[in-house]
């Protein structure tokens, strides 16, 4: 059986190079392919992943949506299994795509989906998000159809039946998942398929981040609806909880008022997302779906000079807090 491991990138250099090193670690079974995504990376990414041996398919920026950029790829790849990893997450041990794939050969499952977890850069409230849709132990076969694309492997015989949306702004995981199980496929997550999933963003994005997957979550689960009091509630409760949990753990590397920004740059974003109604302009989609420029995020609110985290030690303990949208890939 082959699989093919599917990367979307935009200017990934950062970790691209040390994620293709472990894909060259893995102990499988199976026989692996590499494609790489791109839509105008100008960093050396391109460059890296042809080093590796990567097939090379690129997206032109206009054409751009999360759920194209993917059929994109996985037409290109020949694998049986699909696996779809985002070139800013790096799989922890030669394991990884052996575990993520095996519900799949065993047929137990047609979408698998693998834990996430911080580096030691990471806000320690995205930490404790993490902690909390992906928890140390197996669901397989699970209930519902949560999934996230930032690690998962998906069977090509129900890509084929099902592409993903290409205009949704993001959960492209999601939509496509609660397709397959209405029509009585299986999602699956697997703890012990983790990767480090690395994150570096200006307030501004992560802001951006929550706001396109809410956008998202509407068309996905219309019924959900954000008020301006839920806003007030979560990013209170929330952060309350995380510097809780951060005393507990006598947690150092992510300031008290880090912690803060982040929670309210995350539900000021849902809260923005889940009240938009209009179909997205190409300004609005370029907005979503690219990283603003440094100019632009001089001007956002809240942001400031923060102190680059210091490595931390510690045991992540479970969220508790109340997202309303998913982690981003």
């Amino acid at each position: 059986m082959r699989a093919s491991i599917v990367i979307r990138t935009l200017n990934e250099a950062t970790h691209l190079d040390d994620l293709l090193t472990m894909i060259d670690r893995q102990r499988t079974t199976l026989a692996v392919e590499t494609v790489l995504v791109d839509s105008g990376s100008t960093d050396g990414t391109v460059e890296i992943a042809r080093a590796h041996g990567a097939r090379i398919v690129t997206i032109d920026k206009s054409e751009f949506s999360f759920g194209r950029s993917l059929n994109r790829g996985c037409a290109a790849a020949s694998g049986d299994i699909l696996v779809l990893i985002s070139g800013h997450c790096v799989p922890v041990d030669e394991d990884w795509l052996e575990c993520l794939c095996a519900p799949l050969v065993s047929g137990e499952v047609a979408y698998s989906y693998g834990r996430q977890i911080g580096d030691d850069d990471s806000n320690y409230s995205e930490r404790r998000i993490f902690a909390k849709y992906f928890p140390e132990r197996s669901s397989i076969p699970q209930e519902g159809f949560f999934c996230n694309n930032a690690n998962s492997a998906l069977a090509r015989s129900a890509w084929e039946a099902e592409r993903f949306d290409e205009e949704l702004t993001g959960l492209e995981d999601m939509e496509l998942a609660k397709r397959l199980v209405q029509k009585g496929l299986r999602v699956g997550y697997v703890a012990e398929a983790a990767v480090f999933h690395h994150h570096s963003e200006s307030w501004a994005q992560v802001r951006r981040r929550f706001e396109r997957e809410a956008i998202a979550l509407r068309a996905i689960m219309p019924e959900l609806h954000f008020s301006r009091l839920d806003l007030i509630r979560c990013v209170v409760t929330s952060t309350i909880g995380d510097w809780r949990a951060a005393a507990r753990m006598r947690i150092t590397s992510t300031s008290w008022s880090a912690m803060l920004r982040y929670r309210w740059n995350q539900y000021l974003g849902t809260y923005c997302g889940n009240h938009e109604h209009r179909l997205l302009s190409q300004q609005a989609k370029e907005r979503f779906f690219y990283p603003q420029t440094a100019s632009e995020a001089e001007q956002d609110e809240w942001l400031g000079p923060l102190r680059r985290p210091s490595p931390h030690e510690g045991k992540q303990p479970e969220g508790d807090g109340q997202e309303l949208s998913p982690p981003a890939r």
